[in-house]
């Protein structure tokens, strides 16, 4: 047993408080997540304005679209999929969003989905660009250049908060026992930083791969769907099933279903800008 093993009993996830509310260091690695997105893609569209023709004000005004729409879509698609008690909440739709629990007290809002976040994200994308749809590849490669360093610290933020854990260490895997982390006396995969390595640092690098051998507008987003897919469905061998779901056929997690969809929806994507690319590259 090393001390990163019992990291977590020396660690405290609240950073401070202010009064009675406590902040945890998982809100302040989803802030960073969000600065760094944002200003990622701001890097992205002074360094390459050919492939990325937007003005800041007008990219600033998509992003709170964008970051809206993934918002409602990751909160309201964790109520659909995961929340066990989810027709509650579907007929007190306040309780959503409330960040008070019964008795006033601050306790934050938890239970987001990664996947419903991108459904959000794309209807948000959908709605800002339908009276200039010509620029909706070009919202969606930039989001997927710069979306995926943020996610980095998003799944930081899981670890520190010492949720979405992994699976039980097997006693014969040398490296799970010098990586693992002990929790509830087991001790699991630090499934969110390995999460936070495929979905993040990988997908990024694919994504810029992609960004220098391509030229079509939509292919950006297709490479990220796709990679991120893949190193989602990696991961979940690592990562615990949720305890009220469970695995499904073959023994595929929710998480890996999602994924497989999500692959679909890209190649969709994947379509719609081979369509388009041509009629988009004439107008710009």
């Amino acid at each position: 047993m090393n001390a990163w093993n019992t990291i977590y009993d020396q660690f405290n996830p609240i950073a401070f408080s202010l009064g009675s509310i406590e902040v945890h260091w998982y809100g302040l690695a989803y802030a960073c997540a969000i600065v760094i997105a944002f200003y990622m893609a701001l890097r992205m569209i002074q360094k390459d304005p050919k492939r990325f023709p937007i003005e800041r004000k007008e990219f600033e005004s998509y992003f709170l679209w964008a970051e809206l729409g993934i918002v409602l879509g990751a909160r309201i698609g964790y109520i659909l999929i995961y929340e066990p008690n989810s027709g509650y909440y579907l007929t007190h739709f306040w309780q959503i969003f409330n960040p008070f629990d019964s008795h006033g007290n601050f306790v934050g809002i938890r239970g987001m989905s990664y996947h419903g976040g991108l459904v959000g994200f794309l209807i948000a994308s959908y709605l800002y660009s339908r009276k200039d749809l010509k620029k909706l590849l070009i919202y969606l490669d930039l989001i997927a250049i710069s979306l995926p360093l943020g996610y980095v610290f998003g799944r930081i933020g899981n670890f520190l908060n010492q949720e979405l854990v992994g699976r039980i260490v097997p006693k014969d895997s040398h490296l799970g026992q010098i990586i693992g982390i002990m929790v509830d006396n087991q001790l699991r995969y630090p499934s969110q930083l390995i999460e936070a390595f495929l979905e993040g640092v990988i997908v990024f690098l694919m994504v810029m791969w992609a960004k220098k051998h391509t030229k079509t507008h939509g292919l950006l987003i297709v490479v990220y769907g796709l990679g991120y897919s893949l190193m989602r469905f990696i991961a979940e061998f690592y990562r615990e099933p949720d305890s009220q779901m469970g695995v499904y056929f073959l023994n595929l997690s929710m998480g890996q279903i999602l994924s497989l969809l999500m692959v679909i929806v890209s190649l969709g994507i994947l379509l719609y800008a081979t369509k388009n690319s041509k009629k988009i590259k004439e107008n710009q």
